[in-house]
């Protein structure tokens, strides 16, 4: 259970991302008052005097005691309000700790960017003035003020930050608003003056300080400060110190993130939904968030997407869309964290930059839209939890929602409106109809016209799929149609007030030939979301040419949807139908046959794929002769679209008892998520795996699991838990004899140890790798075992020894052809050489990792390695070429992108 107290705003409590509601004046200031004070005993004498300002009632112990008593009921958690004398200690997380540790490290960070984001984040968490609803309390008064100045101190380091990027004509207007509403803020009108200057206005900007002086002279009787004054002279003399620095020769300037434009394609024949298009005019007119709930298959969200298309001028800076997979087989439903890391991918984040816990995520979120008209809809939301953290925090944006229940809690707490999208009258069906097969056809027929409206019940996907055959087959009556739809199976109703429509399922999918008919059943097994043509082939056990031609004839009777990617799609209904079907008209040894070789497909694809983008990657045997990289011209790419696809078969498989599977899927996604930066989905299918190869008995199969673990954790900072994994990893593969194996889990455990400021037992276990790598005879485990050593023994000051050992992990791995390993050994042997002095031989190494790392597509060691060439040229005297190496790391670092996610 996940207790979240908010302070920044008015008090709130979460649990679990469910609001509380917490009621009265004087037990929401205890709650504040132990918020302020979390992980701290705050007596009750204090309580009692704040709470009622000093004028408590003889009764104030027994009161407190009961509001205390009614919190924990809110909480559902006798210990989230812990008693201990003198008094009571809050036992959950607060905003407010989130944002100060989030103030703390923007402010340490070293890179104007990083500052930027992270001091975003930061203030994303205010939704309000802090601790409004207790105002009138002294001391509560005097926190808010301290809170407020916490915050006003955070968006002044977040201006600084800004203007060292450049950003100084964005921010001209953003500070004289704030200035008018500030007018004696010294900080904020030094601000205000730079960026006019860099802006070219020098005039404005000593205007700016003109009035300032006049104003704090006439009504303070005082000068401005010494700082201010000495920015007036700098600018006067145009000194050069208050530019950007300028590049020599080309700059590499960050690209700005393009607009998002998320939403699916709309309909070119969209008709019927007039009042309920002019309703969400209405609605999003007065509002900031619309619920569209209804029946599955009643057309919610192409209502949705229409009405976004339509409006899309209205929302300038762009439009997000996500299906939150609330409801239907497809894949699980999606949780709130990988919604908004998909958003934040679409706002141009970094993957590395994303924070790591979801309150900080949605933080940032919230600060990328404030101020911005941008138009988010969130499709298929099964409750409102999922719905709340996506939802913007400021004015301005509009959110649009589709759900199969009406969300009542979004009405209640966020002011939703709603619309209960019903199923088509009669007359909007027979439109609808009349759209796709022309009025001179419905005419012919008029009775079996009114028949087939009836049977499908009002429900525009049964009339689409009976639309669609009728096209296909223009020389054969609507009567003719009618007739074989009132033979259909009845008895296969969904239910939800659409009785036939399982009837109508039936008969088109009875229409289908036998093969297709059979690859639509098996399309059922498929956990979504989205399979491609060769996937299709996999599980049919056909040729990719044939399964095309099925899934062709599939989507031509819209029994399947095939997207611009190329990837094809069920609608839910259709998807639970295939699955009925599926295991009514196929064996128990037929759908498990089907299974595995749907699962032998995607592993030795992504064994491929696994193998292309780390080719010394010790490797596994998956079976069937699978060739690295075959069929796949761009692995990553690969990985990134079935990225989704892989991660919920590990989960089918294991279901299915499918355990070598479920293992081996995991270990082919387990170099991937670490690059990418999938910290929380690593460690799901570690947790998964090692299940499975525990269940199967399977040692191997639990080492590669452990160590898999052992990344995710290190990853998220878990170190006792990482030691234990990588130990137990290490243990199974010394038992299994696997050196190389054991040499890897040795340089994972010297990283571990490194990053947990251990340097001793890091060389030890660097020099550990080394030996195991020496016994196995692996060039290329030894080449990077090597480079461990060299950049431990270089962190401990012994050079010339690192220097050894550096040198001949180059050789080893050049001659191998390990590229990548190169590289990392060029940045560990120009880090050397540059604490050696020997700064030219430190450039020439940088250049050449920066330039193999950026061919890679390894942006993160590329920017980080550019960064270090920038402080090697600084130190050589060279400020122009120190500046290139630092913005083109900028640019690389603007670049980062993470489709994963979307």
């Amino acid at each position: 259970m996940r207790i979240r107290v908010g302070l920044l705003g008015p008090i709130e409590v979460t649990v679990d991302a469910q609001p509380r509601m917490v009621s009265g004046l004087r037990r929401k200031a205890v709650l504040a008052v132990l918020g302020l004070r979390a992980g701290d005993v705050v007596s009750a004498d204090s309580l009692i005097d704040i709470v009622w300002g000093g004028r408590s009632p003889a009764t104030a112990v027994n009161t407190l005691q009961s509001h205390v008593s009614h919190l924990r009921r809110e909480f559902g958690m006798h210990d989230a309000i812990v008693a201990h004398p003198p008094g009571y200690r809050l036992a959950a997380s607060t905003d407010l700790q989130e944002a100060e540790r989030l103030i703390a490290e923007g402010t340490r960070a070293a890179q104007p960017q990083q500052r930027v984001e992270i001091l975003r984040a930061a203030l994303g968490l205010w939704r309000g003035t802090a601790l409004v609803d207790v105002s009138g309390l002294a001391w509560l008064e005097e926190q808010a003020d301290r809170l407020e100045r916490t915050r006003l101190a955070a968006v002044h380091a977040l201006t600084d930050a800004r203007l060292a990027l450049g950003e100084h004509a964005l921010l001209v207007p953003e500070l004289a608003e704030q200035s008018e509403r500030h007018p004696f803020d010294e900080d904020l009108h030094r601000q205000l003056m730079l960026a006019l200057y860099r802006s070219g206005r020098q005039a404005d900007a000593l205007a700016t300080y003109q009035r300032l002086r006049r104003r704090l002279d006439d009504e303070l009787g005082v000068d401005p400060g010494p700082a201010l004054r000495e920015l007036e002279s700098s600018m006067l003399r145009q000194d050069s110190t208050l530019d950007l620095p300028a590049a020599e020769g080309p700059i590499l300037v960050p690209a700005k993130p393009a607009v998002p434009a998320h939403l699916p394609p709309a309909l070119t024949r969209f008709v019927a939904r007039g009042p309920e298009l002019a309703c969400i005019d209405k609605l999003l007119g007065t509002g900031q968030i619309a619920v569209l709930s209804g029946t599955a298959g009643v057309g919610k969200t192409t209502l949705a997407v229409q009405w976004a298309h339509r409006n899309a001028e209205r929302f300038p800076d762009g439009q997000l869309y996500v299906n939150l997979r609330g409801f239907g087989a497809e894949s699980a439903v999606m949780e709130p964290e990988e919604a908004v890391r998909g958003f934040l991918d679409a706002l141009g984040v970094p993957p590395e930059r994303i924070p790591p816990t979801l309150d900080a995520q949605v933080a940032l979120y919230r600060s990328l839209l404030a101020g911005k008209r941008v138009l988010v809809v969130l499709d298929n939301a099964r409750d409102a939890g999922q719905v709340r953290p996506l939802l913007p925090g400021t004015p301005g944006c509009a959110v649009l929602v589709t759900s199969r229940t009406q969300l009542t809690s979004l009405a209640v707490v966020e002011a939703a409106s709603s619309l209960a999208v019903d199923l088509l009258g009669a007359a909007q069906a027979r439109a609808l109809l009349s759209a796709r097969l022309g009025e001179d056809r419905l005419a012919e027929s008029p009775e079996a016209v009114d028949d087939i409206v009836a049977r499908c019940a009002g429900l525009p996907l049964a009339l689409a799929i009976i639309a669609a055959r009728a096209a296909a087959d223009p020389g054969l009556s609507l009567a003719k149609f009618a007739a074989e739809l009132a033979q259909a199976l009845d008895a296969l109703s969904v239910g939800e007030a659409v009785a036939d429509v399982a009837a109508v399922f039936s008969w088109s999918y009875g229409a289908l030939g036998p093969d297709t008919a059979k690859l639509f059943r098996l399309l059922g097994l498929h956990p979504g979301p989205g399979l491609t043509v060769d996937a299709a082939a996999g599980l049919a056990g056909v040729t990719p040419k044939r399964a095309r031609s099925l899934l062709h004839e599939l989507t031509e009777a819209h029994l399947l949807m095939r997207h611009e990617d190329g990837r094809y799609h069920f609608h839910d209904l259709l998807r639970a139908y295939a699955e009925r079907q599926v295991h009514v008209q196929e064996t128990e040894a037929e759908r498990r046959e089907a299974l595995r070789r749907l699962l032998d497909h995607y592993l030795q694809a992504a064994f491929g794929a696994a193998v292309a983008i780390s080719p010394h990657r010790p490797r596994i045997d998956v079976g069937g002769g699978a060739v690295p990289g075959t069929g796949i011209e761009n692995p990553m790419a690969w990985l990134l679209a079935e990225c989704r696809v892989l991660l919920a078969l590990i989960d089918l498989a294991f279901a299915e008892g499918f355990d070598g599977h479920a293992w081996r899927l995991a270990w082919t996604l387990t170099s991937f998520l670490t690059m990418v930066g999938m910290r929380g989905e690593l460690a799901m299918a570690g947790r998964t795996a090692l299940a499975a190869a525990r269940r199967a008995g399977d040692p191997a199969g639990q080492a590669h699991a452990l160590r898999g673990l052992g990344f995710a954790d290190m990853s998220q900072g878990r170190f006792t838990e990482a030691l234990d994994h990588l130990r137990a990893a290490l243990r199974l593969f010394g038992q299994a004899g696997e050196h190389v194996e054991q040499a890897r889990v040795h340089l994972n455990l010297a990283n571990l140890f490194d990053r947990h400021g251990r340097p001793d037992e890091a060389l030890e276990h660097a020099l550990l790798g080394l030996d195991r790598s020496l016994i196995a005879g692996d060039p290329g485990t030894e080449g990077d075992a090597r480079n461990a050593v060299a950049l431990y023994y270089a962190r401990a000051g012994e050079h010339d020894r690192a220097l050894e050992y550096c040198l001949e992990s180059v050789r080893l791995l050049a001659e191998i052809g390990h590229d990548t390993g190169e590289a990392l050994a060029r940045d560990t042997l120009a880090y050397i050489y540059e604490n050696l002095g020997e700064h030219r031989q430190a450039i020439a190494n940088y250049r050449y990792a920066a330039r193999v790392f950026g061919e890679r597509g390894d942006l993160r060691n590329e920017a980080e390695t550019l960064t270090r060439l920038g402080d090697c040229h600084e130190a050589l005297g060279e400020p122009a070429a120190a500046h290139d190496a630092r913005l083109a790391a900028e640019a690389v670092r603007a670049k980062l992108e993470h489709p994963a996610r979307s």
